[in-house]
């Protein structure tokens, strides 16, 4: 009874580390465990209130239009070419970014069903007003996992 559970776990490690293994090189700063459980947090509660750009062409065009957030890219993108120019679209227009280890994962938070490169979450809605104790609260896990991020990047120059 007990090895039905040993494989399950072995089979989730094996899994993990395969996930680990198809990581681009460029995918600096990488969200480790926590951060990583908590962006896709945000980025599902953004999905349910509108505020959630999908893709590369949606992101870079929210980008160049001037919309701020924070941009969460997936880290195994093949090909690497796809994204590479993401990350700085972003930091010429001052917005964080972060890596995640798998694009299936964040498509789920993402509420979609095929595998995402990248989503931009807005800290407002583009279109009508979300409810002042929402848009409170998103904020706050917003700044969270900015603080976050800006620590992880710290660390890494």
């Amino acid at each position: 009874m007990g090895s039905d559970s040993e494989a399950e776990r072995s089979q989730r490690k094996e899994k993990e580390r395969k996930k680990m293994l198809a990581i681009a090189p460029i995918a600096k700063p990488l969200a480790g465990k926590k951060l990583c459980k908590k962006t896709l947090k945000l980025v599902r509660k953004a999905a349910e209130h509108k505020c959630l750009k999908r893709g590369v062409k949606e992101v870079v065009k929210s980008i160049r239009r001037g919309h701020k957030g924070l941009c969460v890219i997936a880290g195994n993108i093949s090909p690497i070419d796809v994204i590479t120019h993401v990350p700085i679209l972003c930091e010429e227009a001052d917005i964080p970014y972060i890596y995640v280890p798998s694009k299936e994962d964040l498509a789920t938070a993402g509420a979609t069903k095929r595998p995402t490169c990248c989503v931009l979450v807005l800290i407002k809605p583009p279109k009508g007003e979300l409810d002042p104790a929402v848009q409170e609260k998103m904020k706050a896990e917003y700044s969270q996992i900015f603080a976050d991020i800006s620590e992880l990047t710290s660390s890494l120059v």
